[in-house]
């Protein structure tokens, strides 16, 4: 039931686009896809999600699994019924959750211990149950439970911690195969089960992680342990040396990433899926991204501006409201406010991404990459 079609790459570039098959839709590439970590992208609609275009959602694995439950979403029929979306959905293992919990986990060769923070029960997390629950949540895309390290990790730890990954990764492929030859196989279509590249910044440990996920033959590759405080430089270092060295035929997602100007840069060392909280975070609080860069949408300077948030985007709120207003809403503590900031932060983003496609089948995204990038101002000015 999946798929990974390269449909038009770009010269003097690893920038490709694409279409992945799932059972619940065609999903072109490159993607942004919005989290839903609790089975809703928050404040938006599934309507809303849908006249943006959005073709694929993220929901998490670590949340799900603490409230309401596998068990209920699975009696209510999957993910996909219980949360009305019928477009393609990838769900995160909890690695990442697991890692930003480090004081209430506890970390073994078995799995991971770690204690909710809902109510202080406590959980054992292994390889298994993450494939298993992500399996029974229905959804087109699972991914292998990882061990993410904080930065900076010593060498002699981030090499426990990346033959752990290897070994887990080794565990989950193994119980997915057992449960789609099962009597009990969710009838939704089997799900792709993508391996995650870990090894901190140590460039040898990244290449040995991908050549044992390699072996094992995942339909998609990710990038993990990535924007946990490393600098930049080593950032981009571990993209490029890795995006031209997994397999080349299969989507490669980086994990929790993405400002514009480094979604456009990831896309030219050949990355074509990526997450992140951080337009939706950052536009409860006011903050919104347009074509120009960040904006700061609460500020005095706006009180009396009837322009929308950004005249060259076409989304529900350009199209209906001026900054002065939803300014307005946010002082004034209305909903309204963050709701117009979050779907406008989310049609921009895969507004960008649909460009980014279109400026790679018309062979101008170097162009396109170095105009955006030369306009876009990562902090508002005061």
């Amino acid at each position: 039931m999946f798929e990974f079609m390269i449909t038009d790459r770009v010269p003097d570039s690893r920038a490709r686009a694409g279409v992945l098959e799932t059972a619940h839709g065609k999903v072109s590439t490159p993607v942004f896809m919005p989290v839903g970590t609790q089975g809703t992208v928050k404040t938006l609609s599934k309507g809303e999600l849908e006249e943006i275009g959005i073709e694929i959602i993220l929901n998490n694995l670590y949340h799900l699994f603490l409230r309401p439950g596998i068990d209920l979403i699975e009696r209510m029929g999957g993910i996909h019924k219980f949360s009305s979306w019928d477009r393609a959905i990838l769900t995160d293992s909890g690695g990442f959750q697991v890692f930003s919990l480090a004081d209430l986990t506890k970390v073994t060769e078995d799995g991971v211990t770690f204690q909710s923070h809902l109510d202080g029960a406590h959980h054992l997390f292994t390889p298994e149950l993450a494939t298993e629950s992500q399996f029974r949540l229905g959804a087109d895309i699972i991914m292998a439970f990882d061990e993410c390290l904080p930065y900076p990790s010593t060498y002699q730890r981030a090499k426990v911690s990346t033959q752990r990954t290897i070994n887990w990764a080794e565990r989950c492929k193994s119980k997915l195969e057992i449960l789609v030859r099962g009597e009990n196989a969710f009838t939704g279509g089997d799900p792709a089960l993508f391996g995650i590249v870990q090894g901190s910044t140590y460039p040898d440990l990244r290449r040995y992680c991908a050549d044992k996920l390699m072996l094992m033959g995942f339909p998609g590759y990710a990038l993990g342990g990535l924007f946990v405080g490393e600098p930049k430089t080593e950032t981009f270092q571990i993209i490029e040396q890795l995006a031209g060295y997994l397999d080349r035929n299969k989507p490669l997602y980086l994990m929790g990433f993405g400002t514009p100007v480094d979604m456009l840069e990831a896309v030219h060392w050949g990355a074509d899926m990526f997450d992140c909280v951080m337009p939706t975070r950052n536009a409860r609080n006011g903050s919104v991204f347009t074509w120009g860069g960040k904006l700061s949408i609460k500020a005095a300077r706006y009180a009396e501006d009837d322009q929308p948030i950004d005249p060259r985007c076409q989304c529900y709120a350009c199209r209906t409201y001026s900054r002065a207003y939803i300014r307005h809403l946010f002082s004034a503590g209305e909903l309204l406010g963050p709701r117009m900031a979050t779907l406008h932060s989310i049609y921009f983003f895969n507004d960008l991404m649909a460009k980014t496609r279109e400026a790679i089948r018309d062979g101008t995204f170097l162009k396109f990459k170095k105009e955006f990038t030369a306009n876009y101002r990562e902090y508002e000015d005061d």
